[in-house]
């Protein structure tokens, strides 16, 4: 659930509207003059993660550096997806929802009301209205599990006191697909508001550690097709720094890293769900290349686990998950995220421990070998995992990389890509700008990725746009650029990188 805001002074406050200067945003709703308001100084709303847990039911780059066989994919996908269903069912309201033809899909509304004093604007759920893309460009999609059954994750979508919602659920045992906030607005899921702003989120129902069955082959037909339509629709690349988990989804801060969600988790099986996509893990590059996919067999790579909220084993089965050492040996300590264990304690096998581990179908650059060994960078240092002879755990894959530019010793890396200071209005208190993560990219260190982020801030702190610029988007001079820093991706500024082919 979403933690308590912080309130700051309106950035308006004293002035008169024709003192107002800064640069030109796009507005996805009038503004008017309420000069005594507050404000919002942290907008992220993170989505629940409920504890309850029920049974199954069985009911820029440019346009040069995308592969060609990307460009035939989204070009004739947005040919035959970017329709609505014949099977879509209207809500009580009218409302159509947004599915491909063919997928079994209804519409029913989040909750969008206030929750407190009627004269308080800024208390209410259960999302925000823009004008995507029109305003702020949708270039993520976020994958999640519901940790509720489907029904009462519905519910919590329409309960405003909740303060979390996403775009689409899908349901386990028939894969039907419910959506709840249009795509033009900003759903409160991935506890990181630059990526609500700039994404689609889709709940799945299941519980993460319960393994596989919840993640039945009609849920990943549904959500697929869905994913191949709003990646039509939107222009969003069929990659993993774009298709991500709630566990991809980067911090907006370091002192936020712990509390980020790992859903849906070790048991989701990405090579599949990527097949489904029309992209396959398959080799692209010659054997030796410095950038891999990682690509273990599912039902092959059994893994073993630990519920550690629970205390418990978690049965042995297969998982996407690799598990990452400090060296090539299988006693040695397991990889830790510097942001998950502060103290600088090895990681562990709790399923929850996304440091620890890499996933099928993301990429890493090869940092060095050891017989049956792969060395990678994984934030910031080497990590190391199992390549035994015989076994495909890894593909040569053709690709773009990020490293610091000559003469820098390191960048620092963000979780998120907002302007700088200086494009927003003269008086406006809530500039919001990134602030460095734990993470570097040090000379002599490559990444996966190079896909421009857009770079915007999107103010929406009232229910009804009543404060002065209120759902508008601000965008930033300075160019970001999307990297795969570890488990999950982050942002570094174009300025400070060269990306170039993987050797």
């Amino acid at each position: 659930m979403a933690s308590p805001e912080t309130r700051v002074p309106s950035p308006f406050a004293g002035q008169h509207p024709c003192q107002w200067s800064g640069p030109l945003v796009r507005s996805a709703a009038p503004a008017a003059l309420l000069t005594s308001s507050h404000l919002r100084s942290q907008s992220v709303r993170a989505r629940r993660k409920p504890g309850k847990r029920t049974a199954p039911r069985r009911v820029v780059m440019t346009s040069k550096q995308r592969t060609g066989i990307a460009v035939a994919f989204t070009t004739v996908g947005a040919l035959s997806l970017a329709l609505l269903s014949p099977t879509a069912q209207a809500g009580a309201d009218g409302v159509r929802p947004e599915c491909p033809r063919g997928l079994e899909c209804d519409w029913v509304p989040a909750a969008y009301q206030q929750t407190g004093d009627p004269a308080d604007k800024e208390t209410y759920g259960n999302y925000d209205t823009a004008d995507r893309p029109h305003s702020n460009k949708i270039k993520f999609i976020v994958l999640h599990d519901t940790e509720e059954d489907f029904d009462t994750t519905l519910d919590i979508f329409q309960n405003p006191l909740k303060q979390t919602s996403a775009h689409y659920v899908v349901r386990s045992g028939d894969g039907h697909v419910t959506q709840m906030v249009k795509g033009k607005d900003v759903a409160w899921q991935a506890g990181n508001w630059y990526l609500n702003s700039n994404s689609i989120g889709i709940e799945q129902e299941g519980v993460a550690v319960d393994g596989a069955k919840w993640y039945t082959p009609e849920m990943y037909r549904s959500t697929a097709a869905l994913v191949r339509y709003l990646a039509a629709k939107y222009d969003i690349p069929l990659d993993r720094q774009h298709i991500i988990g709630h566990d991809g989804v980067p911090p907006t801060s370091a002192a936020g890293t712990a509390g980020m969600h790992w859903d849906p988790g070790t048991y989701w099986d990405w090579n599949r769900f990527m097949a489904l996509l029309g992209r396959p893990t398959l080799p692209t590059a010659r054997k030796n290349s410095e950038l891999v996919t990682v690509s273990p067999r599912f039902k092959e790579n059994k893994q073993a686990f630990r519920d550690c909220e629970k205390n418990v084993d978690l049965p042995v089965q297969g998982s996407s998950a690799v598990p990452l050492h400090t060296e090539p040996a299988t006693d040695a300590p397991l990889f830790s995220d510097p942001g998950l264990h502060k103290d600088g304690s090895p990681g562990t096998n709790c399923a929850a421990d996304w440091g620890s581990k890499i996933s099928a179908t993301q990429q890493a650059v090869v940092a060095g070998h050891a017989p049956g060994w792969t060395a990678i960078w994984w934030y910031g240092r080497k990590a190391w995992f199992e390549t035994p002879a015989g076994a495909r755990t890894t593909t040569p894959t053709a690709g773009y990389v990020v490293r610091p530019k000559a003469g820098r010793a390191e960048v620092p890396v963000y979780g998120v890509a907002y302007p700088e200071k200086s494009e927003y209005p003269e008086g406006f208190a809530d500039k919001r700008v990134g602030a460095p993560l734990q993470y570097t990219i040090k000379a002599g260190q490559s990444y996966p990725g190079g896909g421009e982020a857009p770079t915007g801030f999107y103010y929406a702190p009232t229910i009804d746009a009543s404060l002065p610029l209120d759902h508008s988007f601000f965008r930033g001079k300075e160019k970001y650029v999307t990297v795969q820093i570890g488990h999950r991706i982050a942002f570094v500024k174009a300025a400070d990188v060269d990306i170039v082919r993987a050797h």
